[in-house]
């Protein structure tokens, strides 16, 4: 697992399931950022990302770059970039599709106040 507070970037299909299975086994909510390096809201939503990954520390926080694990972003039904998709236990509650900062931490609060902390 990363360290409180980073963001887990993942650049193998086995790193990935290595450390997705990690966090579910947290029982931590768990938001996966699908980016792509080539698109300028994943570029500015980045830091933003950053930084409520070292604010809501019960949460785990991933990255996929979609045009590096295509898979990944297949399993998810990733359409657009960026797309935010919220997990609890492997199950996807809720997702937000664009850079809303306000959006993405609204949801976060919303579900990271009902995941118990470990």
């Amino acid at each position: 697992m990363a360290a409180e507070g980073e963001v887990i970037a993942c650049h193998s299909v086995e790193a990935w399931t290595e450390k997705f299975k990690e966090a579910n086994e947290s029982k931590k909510l768990v938001v996966i950022d699908f980016t792509a390096s080539w698109c300028p809201p994943c570029r500015f939503i980045a830091p933003v990302f950053a930084e409520l990954a070292k604010r809501f520390l019960n949460v785990v926080f991933f990255k996929i770059d979609v045009d590096e694990l295509q898979s990944v972003a297949k399993e998810f039904d990733v359409e657009a970039m960026p797309t935010f998709v919220f997990l609890k236990e492997g199950t996807e509650v809720e997702r937000v599709v664009g850079a809303d900062k306000v959006k993405i931490e609204q949801t976060l609060n919303k579900h990271a106040a009902t995941t118990a902390s470990a």
